[in-house]
């Protein structure tokens, strides 16, 4: 094949635990008897509240085909680039593992807010019946040197607070707030989703709500933005970048001899523009190397109509102003282009692009 997938999960193949019934068709197309893919498959998701192995498994037995955790692209799967914080002393936020997921990407000194939390056990006041009865002051010697935003926490107004006591203490957050330390410790980020679809009738919060609440609180705060070092997960450019690399993997190890000219992205939303961020000076120059060898030539969407996208709603006759005002729901620092959020095919589910995809590959299995 001179051509390969890379396929979202949530409103793609599932929503929430529940596979889509054509996700499991397509899938049986794109493997043999032996359950070998015909095709390079990478999924691509946003989620970030497990190890790769973990979700390879639920997506095997969701969609009933073999699945390695080298096919599967988490939001934070590119932070194993980012060697420069891999010695330093990080906090991270999220759900899940959070310590086995950042010690696996090669983070050697994570510290949850959990943890914080319990080092400084004033900190943490909004919810009464979590003060501490007994005020006390807790010596502690380390200082954060930066942040990961892995995905969106439990206790939002608990992550909010020691996260801007972070940055307004220069990584002692015991100390009294300095406004003059500008720009703050360094941050990254995962997932900028708005929202994503579940089980539900409606799309739920999702890391990117989590985020833009951090963002106006810092503002507020300091009267200044919050800056990111890197922006990972849908859209951003490092993202694709690291997935075709995974690609291209998959194809030297099934000794593919044909370049790998498209990629086809099964998606529930339109593009969501390109960040102009600080990334390439933090990946190491090995990494920069592998992703900037035997690109793809074309990368082409195809909207799928079984997430977040409604087929039947109105679009307005001056789309690109009203687009603008009222509908981008991308990141604050993303560049938005009208033309980025068209999809090349939209089609009624992951079966049909499969079929699509075929049809347009001239590739019979």
């Amino acid at each position: 094949p001179s051509f390969g997938f890379l396929f979202d999960i949530d409103g793609v193949l599932v929503r929430g635990k529940t596979p889509i019934p054509a996700a499991k068709t397509a899938f049986q197309k794109l493997v043999n008897s032996q359950g070998q893919f015909l095709v390079p498959v990478v999924f691509v998701t946003n989620a970030g509240d497990c190890l790769r192995q973990k979700k390879a498994d639920q997506l095997s037995h969701l969609l009933g085909v073999p699945i390695s955790q080298d096919q599967v692209m988490m939001s934070h799967s590119p932070l194993r680039m980012f060697k420069r914080y891999h010695e330093k002393c990080v906090l991270v936020s999220g759900q899940g593992p959070l310590l086995d997921i950042a010690q696996d990407l090669g983070f050697c000194q994570p510290i949850t807010i959990e943890t914080l939390r319990e080092k400084h056990p004033l900190l943490d006041v909004v919810d009464h019946d979590r003060r501490p009865d007994v005020l006390v002051s807790v010596w502690v010697c380390f200082k954060i040197l930066s942040i990961v935003l892995f995905g969106e926490p439990v206790r939002w107004e608990t992550n909010l607070q020691l996260i801007i006591d972070v940055l307004l203490t220069s990584g002692y957050p015991g100390n009294p707030y300095q406004h003059e330390n500008y720009p703050h410790i360094p941050v990254l980020a995962c997932n900028m989703d708005l929202m994503w679809m579940t089980e539900a009738q409606s799309p739920r919060f999702g890391h990117g709500t989590f985020m833009v609440c951090l963002e106006n609180i810092y503002k507020k705060i300091t009267g200044k933005d919050l800056k990111y070092e890197a922006l990972m997960g849908k859209p951003s450019k490092l993202t694709y970048q690291y997935a075709e690399y995974l690609i291209r993997a998959q194809t030297a190890l099934r000794q593919w001899q044909q370049p790998i000219e498209t990629l086809y992205a099964a998606k529930i939303a339109g593009g969501g523009g390109s960040a102009t961020l600080s990334q390439d000076d933090e990946i190491g120059s090995s990494w920069e190397n592998e992703l900037a060898s035997a690109a793809a030539a074309h990368c082409r969407s195809v909207l799928v109509c079984t997430g977040v996208y409604n087929p039947h709603s109105e679009v307005p006759s001056d789309a690109p102003e009203t687009i603008t005002e009222t509908v981008f729901h991308g990141h604050r620092d993303f560049r938005f282009d009208p033309g980025l959020v068209e999809p090349d095919h939209i089609v009624p589910d992951v079966d049909a692009a499969v079929d699509l995809v075929f049809q347009l590959e001239k590739f019979a299995p």
